[in-house]
């Protein structure tokens, strides 16, 4: 299946709030938008930003030239003026903080400071972006936060109908559905909501992340909803990657591995083989450590990360060929709540925090089988590590020359905040080409 493909003829613009390390505004930038702002407040994010394709824009409000680096606005999105902006954007993209996002926190008329979709609500008042693309945790479409979630929907739909100051969500809900029973009396100040429940691993991103992502149309372009979501339809599977290791393509790719770890992986595959769904087989921790699939499918390059034996586990640099980070991490543990990524599934959801996150997600299991204590034993045992930060890159989907700032924690949070590059890429595309489709309607 391919990803929707989008003509380069248009100059198409974006503006990025909460950009973090980058890999939304990547990923929307691949697509073939223009960056005309950055915004993000975390330090070591902007030096990361500004190490690959960002630029301090300073204090005057311009439009960047095609080919200028990406302006960057440091700080709190509250202080960013968005208004200079106005009519130039066709794509607004961000996903904002939104702890903790609870009805305990939220049904009071002052919600929390840290939730900050009221400025993302703000940048579309000021701005009146073509589309919008927000991408958050899928915990919000639970049961306690979905009222307030469905809330969010509706001022995403009216974003120019503000709530005023000592209102409570709930009065100005009232108000939105109301409003959005009738025809709208300005079409470019209304917007079309589409909320998709994603897993990352079904787009080609080698791990598994559930998340959501809103996109939004402005009601005078015409977009075919409909068609959106067609395009938006998932490309890649898991039952197509049992099927690859049942039948042995997916060990083809891979050489030499041993002959106790294919056995193991096929212990535990189901006993019947699923059908065929014509999708492409989920990518695999593995894959991202043998292919960079920043460049998508077919033009993945095969770049084996060189190997991290047990000696080497000294806080050394072990890059080739201009790749870094690739850093030897040592003590990691495993035990019971705290299981390591098995390299032949996608990765488990890299998370925001130090080498050492719950879950054992930076923690990976390799080839290298232990000898048993005891001859009973008849299950192989693996030697286990750390993850390197370049290899948490590649799950991401970051190109092996995008560059991280910051101590070792800081990046992997950088990493664990981000859009996976190519889930960002394939959903951008779909806009834009939604967006050019529009555009030829009579």
């Amino acid at each position: 299946m391919l990803e929707p493909r989008v003509e380069e003829t248009k100059d198409l613009t974006s503006v990025e709030l909460f950009a973090g390390g980058g890999g939304l505004a990547m990923g929307v930038h691949e697509a073939g938008f223009r960056p005309l702002l950055v915004n993000e407040i975390v330090t070591w994010a902007c030096k990361t930003l500004e190490a690959n394709k960002a630029t301090d824009r300073g204090t005057v409000e311009r439009l960047p030239r095609r080919g200028e680096r990406w302006p960057l606005v440091p700080g709190d999105v509250a202080n960013v003026d968005f208004n200079y902006l106005l009519g130039a954007v066709d794509l607004l993209a961000g996903g904002p903080p939104c702890q903790p996002f609870s009805l305990g926190g939220v049904a009071k008329g002052d919600e929390d400071k840290r939730n900050m979709f009221p400025q993302m609500f703000r940048a579309i008042r000021e701005i009146q972006p073509k589309a919008v693309i927000c991408e958050n945790v899928q915990g919000l479409l639970r049961p306690s936060f979905r009222p307030y979630f469905e809330y969010i929907e509706r001022e995403l739909s009216l974003p120019f109908e503000e709530r005023q100051a000592g209102t409570d969500w709930r009065e100005h809900d009232k108000i939105l559905q109301e409003r959005l029973t009738a025809d709208p009396t300005d079409p470019k100040k209304r917007y079309q909501v589409v909320t998709t429940r994603v897993n990352a691993a079904d787009f080609g991103v080698p791990q598994i992340r559930n998340r959501i992502i809103v996109v939004a149309f402005r009601c005078d372009l015409g977009v075919d909803i409909e068609e959106f979501k067609k395009s938006i339809a998932s490309t890649h599977s898991e039952s197509a990657l049992i099927r690859s290791i049942r039948d042995g393509s997916y060990w083809k790719r891979h050489k030499k591995v041993p002959e106790a770890v294919k056995a193991l992986v096929e212990s535990r595959l189901p006993a019947e083989t699923p059908v065929d769904d014509g999708k492409l087989p989920w990518r695999t921790l593995r894959d991202a450590l043998k292919y960079d699939y920043s460049k998508g499918d077919a033009e993945a390059r095969k770049w084996q990360l060189p190997p991290i034996p047990p000696e080497h586990l000294d806080r050394r640099e072990r890059g080739a060929g201009g790749v870094k980070y690739h850093i030897g991490w040592p003590d990691a543990r495993i035990y019971p709540g705290h299981t390591p990524n098995v390299l032949d599934r996608p990765a488990k959801t890299v998370k925001a925090g130090v080498h050492g996150v719950p879950g054992g997600e930076s923690v990976l299991l390799t080839d290298d089988e232990i000898l048993p204590d005891t001859a009973d034993s008849e299950t192989p045992i693996f030697q286990h590590r750390y993850m390197t930060v370049r290899e948490t890159a590649r799950v991401m989907t970051f190109p092996d020359s995008w560059k991280l700032e910051g101590p070792r924690g800081e990046q992997m949070r950088q990493l664990g905040n981000a859009v996976p590059v190519r889930l960002a890429k394939f959903f951008a595309q779909a806009v834009a080409k939604a967006l050019a489709d529009a555009e030829k309607l009579p």
